[in-house]
């Protein structure tokens, strides 16, 4: 059964992720742009195709070009393995009426997927992918062969690197950055993001060590997801003290791993606050913030001393580009490491972050960890954590339902004060240290997150966690 998540279509490659699949998914989200998108429209402008570094990525992207055409839509076909952030860049620069990436992001290297993005530059929205279900297997498959596209002009080979490596750079400050005498280290895991911040930094005086940024479909048999249990030789490396920055991102470079100089990771929530603060203070720039119900609460306590507003979404960065198409948005980000600014597309991108964390350096004068040390003495310190575990899927109902009906009263001996199920459940404790509880809507897989004042207490908060999700 082919099912949506947070991000797009994922599955086992050859098992649910069969070229027959992915011919099946194509139609349904031709079918969408042809129902949503106006005929002249559809004349003038182009959908986009994108693929990672991913087994087979090339060949599926192909398939997808060729359904697409054969239902007389105009397509962009990259020429090589392309990050999504790049992508969509092209279709907000470019003014593309959507695309489609074969990625499977941060999942292990068996895995691929298809992940829809619309005309704004962004994730589309939980009814476009609504609507995309809905259309599958209505209409028989109508494909045109890449041959026969590429003559017609139907399908275009199209190279976005340049296009991406420029809005970036206007983006920056890069008068700032080159400024600066660092050595960072950059840990593209195999992925899409290859050697791009290499080049992006190109002709400054910083200097640049990249490792595993050659395309690796397998990802060194890690799953290419930036933390730091998959970043064992960037952690090594950080040890020498050669380095002021580590910059990792996932598998289609859209999320970020960063860590200081001390090879102490940095943790998304840390860096959203760092941009906030960046943004606010030094650039001048207005709007609200929006996290993820397992952000930090750093965030919080951010926007209320700089009188921000501040909205809270399930988890899913879709939920956080639908209010970034609504209201004016400084920035706005995810505990997993996808973050989106302002003034820039709708959407995550894990290299421009690691080179906005660069450019606060390189403003402040500081080496990062003293600007997360300053942060923590106005905002406090949050000590955040997570950890994955299995769950059958058949018990998940019986324990969403115990942990709404029949909450503790507290935790680790401090009262909570609020229950929220917005996405899973989340207590919250009067000393604001919290913990959620989220199922995968595609694996047997339960998520567990909490952070508090110290790294001990999380520790034992997911410990607590794990007890009541056993005890069920």
């Amino acid at each position: 059964m082919i099912t949506f998540g947070t991000d797009g279509w994922r599955a086992v490659i050859s098992e649910e992720f069969t070229f027959g699949n992915v011919q099946t998914v194509s139609q349904a989200i031709a079918d969408f742009f042809n129902e949503t998108t106006g005929a002249s429209i559809r004349k003038r402008k182009r959908i986009i195709v994108g693929y990672d570094t991913r087994f087979l990525s090339p060949t599926y992207a192909r398939l997808i070009a060729e359904v697409l055409s054969g239902n007389e839509l105009n397509v962009l076909l990259v020429d090589r393995p392309t990050p999504t952030p790049s992508v969509c860049v092209a279709i907000k620069n470019q003014k593309l009426i959507g695309g489609v990436i074969v990625t499977a992001s941060h999942n292990p290297y068996n895995f691929s997927g298809i992940k829809i993005k619309a005309n704004y530059g962004g994730p589309a929205t939980p009814e476009m992918t609504k609507q995309v279900e809905s259309l599958l297997n209505k209409s028989q498959i109508r494909w045109r062969s890449l041959e026969d596209s590429l003559k017609t002009g139907r399908v275009v080979v199209a190279e976005v690197e340049k296009e991406y490596i420029t809005t970036v750079r206007d983006y920056l400050d890069m008068k700032a950055i080159k400024k600066g005498r660092y050595n960072i280290l950059v840990d593209s895991m195999g992925g899409a993001g290859t050697r791009l911040i290499e080049k992006i930094l190109r002709g400054s005086s910083i200097k640049i060590d990249t490792i595993h940024g050659e395309p690796d479909p397998m990802f060194g048999r890690v799953n290419p997801e930036p933390i730091p249990h998959n970043l064992k030789t960037l952690l090594r490396l950080m040890r020498t003290g050669k380095y002021d920055l580590a910059i990792a991102n996932d598998g289609d470079a859209d999320r970020i791993g960063a860590f200081t100089a001390l090879g102490r990771f940095i943790t998304p929530g840390q860096i959203l606050g760092l941009l906030i603060l960046h943004f606010k203070e030094h650039k001048g720039w207005s709007g609200a913030v929006v996290k993820t119900v397992s952000n930090s609460t750093m965030i919080n306590k951010i926007c209320e001393a700089l009188g921000i507003k501040l909205y809270e979404t399930p988890v899913g960065f879709k939920h956080i580009c639908a209010l970034m198409q609504e209201k004016k948005i400084l920035a706005g980000g995810e505990e997993s490491g996808g973050i989106g600014v302002a003034n820039y597309a709708p959407e995550r991108d894990g290299m421009l972050l690691g080179l906005l964390l660069l450019e606060i350096m390189a403003i402040r004068k500081k080496p990062i960890h003293e600007l997360i040390g300053e942060m923590e003495r106005r905002f406090g310190k949050f000590r955040y954590d997570r950890v994955d575990v299995h769950y059958p899927n058949e018990k998940k109902p019986i324990l969403m339902q115990k942990l709404k009906n029949d909450p503790p009263k507290k935790l680790l001996g401090v009262t909570i004060k609020e229950v929220r199920t917005s996405d899973g459940v989340k207590y919250i404790a009067d000393d604001l240290s919290w913990l959620l509880l989220r199922l995968s809507g595609t694996e047997p897989i339960l998520r567990i997150y909490a952070e508090s004042g110290s790294v001990n207490r999380t520790k034992k908060l997911l410990q607590f966690g794990q007890q009541l999700a056993y005890s069920v």
